[in-house]
């Protein structure tokens, strides 16, 4: 818009003001004695052509076709302007160039003019204006009207003082009285307490209004906040703007307040905000104390003084109580906060006092120091206080820590009867009491606890009453909010008691499944560790074993479930218990992963339901890893395969650390490939290590760089395996958990030395029977086991015996004086003994059977060049020790 029609837009002069309309004075015989300048330029005729013509040449009182208009005629008659003009009237003007204009005219009479009637004497004035015009104006007018007395936007003017010396109606209603009695005032005597809120600006109303007189610039939609006079016990937001006002010269006549209270559409925009929030904040991480604590965040102070969460001991231990037993009602307070200054009496433990009275309660989110008092407050000013209680303790329950650290007990709560909490739990409902707002955290049709929303109308821990602001009942839109929140807090709860109930039960199962303990070996020396995943990622399927075998070799063997959860540590299970009665059959380690994984692609095939259909889930089995490796203290040599598992460390007597390049494997369920074994030598000394992808990889660091640590680590020969385990775990795994669980087997090699082990090669001729017997009874009289004798000379006369009998030669002897005496018998047949109960009759078969009863264990390893059947009996108790 230029400046030009700006300033037109600014002129309120009305269409027939004499000073801008056509005016055309005329006699008493209606002819043209006086013609303006605006006459002239409405119809087009200059003064020389209108003098001393009649009216009627320029103005008829019908328009050429008929009647007038019905917008036209509609305007006739007596209207808006000076009180001098008169009668208003619609007629049609014709210009000089023919067109036909409905003008509005209006006549004034002249002072003196009755007297002096004759031709050519003035008796009255004629002014005239377009009809679109003076619609024009008379709505600008309306406007002005509208905006004096209609508008709900408060309007003032503030001259240069700043004091105020008009208002409009909505600005009286906001003070509560007429304009006569706060004319004059300055704007901090009216508003002494608001300020403005939104930055960049000067704070006071003043400062806001100079600031504008000052540059001339204008200001949009400052909020300002302060108490109306009108209702003084309430804070209210307006929308605020502000502009010079300037005469006619451009000088500053003062200044324009244009305000309208936005205080509803703030707080609804408060509380989707908080809404908003508590999506954010409110389910972070899954668990229970933790939810309720952020729920207590997010609704103090803003929303309420102060917050209680109670949630029951079945939510909180993860179980799942049966709706409406005495059990389901156990109420815990699992976290609690309250606003500086605010203190509200807690009827479910009314021994502690009002929130806020005693020492600081400790928590994840406490802001004081450390006290042993239920509630807490901190310093005045320094934000909301907490209090949370953590897992163990009279009344409580276990928890896992927090974020914030350990926690303290949750203490048990007891509602006496009509409380409100109590007619809550009752009827299931939430209960409003005048500041005390209750609402229960309800899912799947049964109650989890209670959020108690109070905003204190008491005394404060002070001693005083809150101050006239702060808001001490709930209107209906926050009721509908707070059950809202209790709503999105419940199912975050419910979630999280889901969530400790399986991983509850999934730690427990991969406890009972992991060794609890190895057993001394003879061959190695073990340390191991082990970690579960955090609990965001949830119990993992990480494990290792080390598995006794014949000939006082041991089987070591480590291996990572894909997945989490109480399926992935089941799996885990069956893993491990297949491959431990797979090693009892003395499998060679390809041929061990090589049934495993026929065993792991089983179940895809052949699951389903109890209906014959395909069960549709899952399945964590495929894509499990596992290392196997056998290692012989006699040869000191070690056999190894892999499924899709990472190679073990080898750290040799030196320090020399090595990854061996072993020939890897697929992953178990995939198929298609064979498994191959690696052998390795192993001097005395040197340390194995077996362990999952968890220990080496993370978020921050490749596989590669955390093989390298671990060498680093292992590197270090003065150090004890256990010593080895907690400087890998440190080093790799620094925070203690990870995104994926974690194991750790340490294995350093042990070798039996010559004067343990005795053998002979004999042929296969039944002399050699007698021979053995005589070999045998040789070396266990230079053991000083001479108690062993007999029942080592009847198991070797009866394996040596089948061995001529049933097999070729030549033929193996070997005794092993280890924690058991070892007894092994070699030939080059592939098929194997059977026990068998004989027949009363029959003449043979009880052999193999008197030898079952006189050891403790015996069986059968195959071998590229036959089999051996070996027996273990029982060191006399001397020995033993």
């Amino acid at each position: 818009m230029s400046a030009a029609s700006t300033a037109e837009s600014a002129d309120f002069r009305g269409p027939l003001d004499i000073t801008r309309a056509a005016t055309v004075v005329l006699d008493a015989d209606s002819t043209v004695i006086g013609w303006s300048p605006a006459a002239a330029e409405l119809l087009g005729y200059g003064p020389s052509d209108a003098l001393g013509r009649p009216l009627t040449a320029f103005l008829s009182v019908r328009p050429a076709g008929g009647t007038l208009p019905a917008e036209a005629s509609g305007a006739a008659g007596p209207g808006p302007g000076p009180p001098s003009l008169v009668g208003n009237e619609i007629h049609v003007a014709r210009t000089r160039d023919g067109r036909e204009l409905l003008v509005a005219t209006a006549t004034c009479p002249l002072p003196g003019a009755a007297g002096a009637s004759g031709p050519g004497t003035p008796d009255r004035i004629l002014v005239a204006a377009e009809v679109e015009a003076l619609l024009h104006w008379e709505s600008r007018i309306a406007l002005l009207q509208g905006l004096a007395t209609q508008s709900p936007v408060g309007l003032a003017i503030y001259d240069t003082d700043l004091r105020l010396s008009w208002s409009n109606t909505a600005y009286e209603r906001e003070m509560g009285q007429p304009l006569a009695a706060f004319r004059g005032k300055r704007a901090e005597e009216l508003y002494g307490a608001g300020s403005f809120v939104t930055p960049g600006y000067p704070h006071t109303l003043a400062g806001v209004m100079r600031q504008v007189l000052d540059t001339g610039e204008p200001v949009l939609d400052l909020h300002f906040r302060g108490q109306p006079p009108s209702d003084p016990g309430r804070d209210h937001l307006w929308s605020c703007a502000y502009y010079r006002l300037e005469d006619a010269h451009g000088h500053a006549l003062g200044v324009c307040e244009d305000a309208f209270d936005i205080t509803d559409r703030y707080r609804v925009q408060e509380r989707l905000t908080l809404l908003v929030e508590a999506g954010r904040r409110i389910g972070t991480v899954l668990d229970v104390a933790t939810t309720a604590e952020e729920i207590a965040d997010v609704a103090v102070p803003d929303f309420a003084a102060t917050v209680r969460v109670d949630v029951t001991r079945a939510a909180v231990t993860g179980e799942t109580a049966a709706v409406g037993s005495p059990a389901d009602m156990t109420l815990l307070r699992v976290a609690e906060r309250s606003a500086p200054g605010s203190g509200t009496p807690d009827p479910g433990r009314p021994d502690t006092g009002p929130t806020g009275s005693g020492p600081t309660g400790s928590g994840p989110t406490g802001s004081g120091p450390t006290g042993s008092g239920p509630t807490g407050s901190g310093p005045t000013g320094s934000g909301p206080t907490a209090t949370a209680r953590g897992p163990a303790g009279p009344g409580g329950t276990n928890s896992p820590g927090g974020p914030g650290g350990p926690r303290q007990p949750y203490p048990p709560v007891d509602y006496p009867p009509g409380s409100p909490q109590n007619r809550s739990l009752s009827s299931g409902g939430l209960v409003l009491d005048e500041g005390t707002l209750v609402v229960p955290l309800r899912t799947g049709g049964g109650i989890l606890g209670l959020v108690t929303f109070d905003r204190g109308e008491g005394l404060d821990t002070s001693g005083r009453t809150p101050g006239p602001d702060r808001a001490t009942t709930f209107d209906n839109g926050e009721v509908a909010l707070a059950d809202e929140l209790a709503a999105r807090a419940a199912v975050c709860i419910d979630n999280a008691r889901r969530y400790t109930r399986e991983r509850t039960a999934s730690l427990a199962l991969q406890r009972q499944l992991l060794p609890h303990h190895l057993p001394p070996q003879s061959a190695v020396e073990t340390a191991y560790r082990y970690l579960p995943a955090d609990d965001v990622t949830g119990v993992g399927g990480d494990w290792f074993d080390v598995i006794p075998l014949s000939g006082t070799r041991v089987g070591l063997v480590v291996g990572d479930v894909v997945g989490h959860g109480l399926q992935a540590a089941a799996t885990m299970g069956r893993l491990r218990t297949s491959v431990r009665a797979f090693a009892q059959l003395d499998m060679a380690p390809d041929e061990l992963l090589t049934r495993l994984d026929d065993l792991v692609g089983q179940p895809a095939e052949d699951r389903s339901d109890a209906c014959g259909g395909a069960v549709e889930t899952y399945d964590v089995t495929t894509g499990a890893t596992c290392l196997y490796a056998v290692y012989d203290p006699v040869s000191r040599r070690c056999v190894m395969a892999r499924a899709g598992h990472l190679p073990p460390a080898i750290v040799g007597p030196g320090g020399e650390v090595s990854f061996p390049d072993l020939p890897a494997g697929p992953p178990l369920g995939l198929g298609g490939l064979p498994f191959e074994s690696m052998e390795i030598d192993l001097p005395v000394g040197s340390l194995l290590a077996l362990f999952t992808d968890g220990l080496v990889e993370a978020r921050d660091h490749d596989i590669g760089r955390g093989l390298d640590t671990l060498g680093q680590v292992l590197g270090d020969r003065s150090a004890s395996l256990e010593e080895l385990c907690d400087r890998a775990v440190s080093e790799l795994v620094p925070g203690g958990t990870s995104a994926d669980d974690t194991a750790l087997l340490l294995v350093r090699t042990r070798a039996l030395g010559a004067d343990r082990v005795a053998d002979w090669e004999l042929t296969a001729e039944p002399v050699s029977v007698g021979r053995a017997r005589e070999l045998a009874t040789g070396q266990l009289e230079a053991w000083g086991l001479e108690e062993l004798v007999f029942a080592t000379q009847l198991v070797v006369s009866e394996l040596v015996t089948n061995a001529v009998r049933y097999a070729g030669g030549p033929l193996g002897l070997r005794l092993i004086r280890d924690r058991t005496l070892v007894c092994e018998v070699a030939d080059t047949g592939h098929t194997s003994p059977h026990l068998r109960h004989s027949a009363a009759d029959d003449e043979g078969g009880r052999g193999l059977f008197i030898v079952a009863q006189l050891v403790q264990r015996w069986g059968t390893r195959y071998t590229p060049t036959g089999k051996t059947i070996w027996t273990e009996q029982a060191l006399p108790p001397a020995e033993a020790g």
